[in-house]
C-alpha cells in the first residue's frame, strides 16, 4: 500500500476532572487526510483545505510527528500529507491532535506497523508540543486509541484505554471565539491546596469507576472540575448559563472541552443530547456569538482508514 486515506477524530480532553489526563474521542467531526509513501526522503505536506495553516513541515505540526517517527525508523524515503480541516484551529476539540495523530498513524499503515499505539503517541505529542509549547497526550491518545483514555504516566508514558458505555453520548458547543492552548495555561495557577487535590482525585477515581461499571449517575457526579474550570471559565462568555442549562435540559454534566472555547455535556442517551444541544444553542442566540454544535457517539476506533 502506498495510499491511505484516515478520518482523524475530533477529541475532548480532560473532561472535567482530568486535566492533562483524560480524553475521549467523537464521531459526529474528525478531519481528513490522505498521506502518500514517496521516494524522496522527509515529510512534504503538499495541500491544506479548510483552513490557513503552515505548508512549511517544521512549522506545522503533522509534519513535525511525522519526523519524529521518520527519525526512529530506517525507511529511506519520505511521505506526502494532504490536510482537510474539518476542525477550527483553537476551538479546544483537538485540531492539532487530529493531524498529529493522523500523520503518525498513516505512516504507520504504510510501513506495515511498525511501531505500537503508544509509540506513536509518543511521536504525536511533538506535534502537540509545538502547538501548545507543552507535550501532552491527552487528545492524541484518544484519537489513536478510540473510546476514552486515561495518560496514567507521562514518564514513562502508561496509556489505559477505558470502557465506553453503549448509551453515551456528548454535545459540544463552539463559540466562535478562539482560545489559544499555549494562552489558556498561562493563566492556570502552578500550586493547588490539598483540599482541592483530594476532591479532584475523588472525581478522577468516581469517572473511571462509573465508565466501568456503566453507572451513568456516578459518572454525572463526578464531572466537576475543581482546580482549571474556575479560572479558565472566565474566557468563555456564556459559561456558566450554559453549564446551568444543560443540566436542566437532562445531561449528566458538562464542562470546558480541552483549553476551551468549546463546552462540552455528556448525556445518557441520543434525545438527551440533542436536547441539550438546544439549550446551549439558546444561550449564545441570546448573547449574539455564532457558534457550532455537534451531538456525537464515543467513537470507540479512533483513527482509521476511509
Amino acid at each position: 500500500m502506498k495510499r491511505i486515506s484516515v478520518f482523524c477524530p475530533a477529541t475532548i480532553a480532560n473532561i472535567s476532572c482530568g486535566f492533562d489526563v483524560l480524553g475521549l474521542a467523537l464521531e459526529a467531526i474528525g478531519d481528513e487526510m490522505i498521506v502518500t509513501k514517496t521516494e524522496e526522503p522527509g515529510i512534504r505536506i503538499s495541500k491544506i483545505t479548510g483552513q490557513a495553516l503552515p505548508l512549511e513541515t517544521m512549522d506545522n505540526v503533522a509534519g513535525v510527528a511525522g519526523l519524529a517517527l521518520l527519525n526512529q525508523c530506517d525507511y529511506e524515503g519520505g511521505f506526502e500529507i494532504e490536510i482537510h480541516k474539518k476542525i477550527k484551529p483553537g476551538s479546544g476539540i483537538g485540531s492539532s491532535a487530529a493531524s498529529a495523530a493522523g500523520a503518525v498513524w498513516a505512516m504507520n499503515e504504510l510501513l506495515e506497523q511498525p511501531f505500537t499505539q503508544l509509540e506513536l503517541v509518543n511521536f504525536a505529542m511533538q506535534g502537540e508540543a509545538l502547538a501548545s509549547g507543552v507535550a501532552h497526550a491527552d487528545n492524541v491518545a484518544p484519537a489513536l486509541f478510540g473510546g476514552f483514555t486515561l495518560v496514567r504516566s507521562y514518564e514513562p508514558l502508561d496509556i489505559i484505554k477505558i470502557n465506553t458505555p453503549p448509551e453515551l453520548y456528548a454535545t459540544v458547543i463552539h463559540p466562535q471565539i478562539e482560545v489559544k492552548t499555549s494562552d489558556s495555561r498561562k493563566i492556570l495557577k502552578r500550586s493547588i491546596s490539598l483540599k482541592d487535590g483530594i476532591k479532584q482525585w475523588g472525581n478522577v477515581g468516581g469517572l473511571i469507576a462509573g465508565l466501568f461499571l456503566e453507572d451513568y449517575d456516578l459518572i454525572g457526579r463526578s464531572l466537576v472540575d475543581h482546580i482549571v474550570e474556575p479560572v479558565r471559565s472566565m474566557l468563555i462568555p456564556g459559561f456558566n448559563e450554559v453549564k446551568s442549562e444543560t443540566i436542566k435540559a437532562g445531561a449528566l454534566g458538562s464542562g470546558i472541552s480541552g483549553s476551551g472555547p468549546s463546552i462540552f455535556a455528556l448525556s445518557k442517551g441520543k434525545e438527551t443530547a440533542e436536547r441539550t444541544a438546544d439549550a446551549m444553542s439558546k444561550i449564545y442566540n441570546n448573547i449574539g456569538v455564532e457558534y457550532d454544535v455537534y451531538v456525537s457517539k464515543i467513537n470507540t476506533i479512533g483513527m482509521h482508514k476511509i
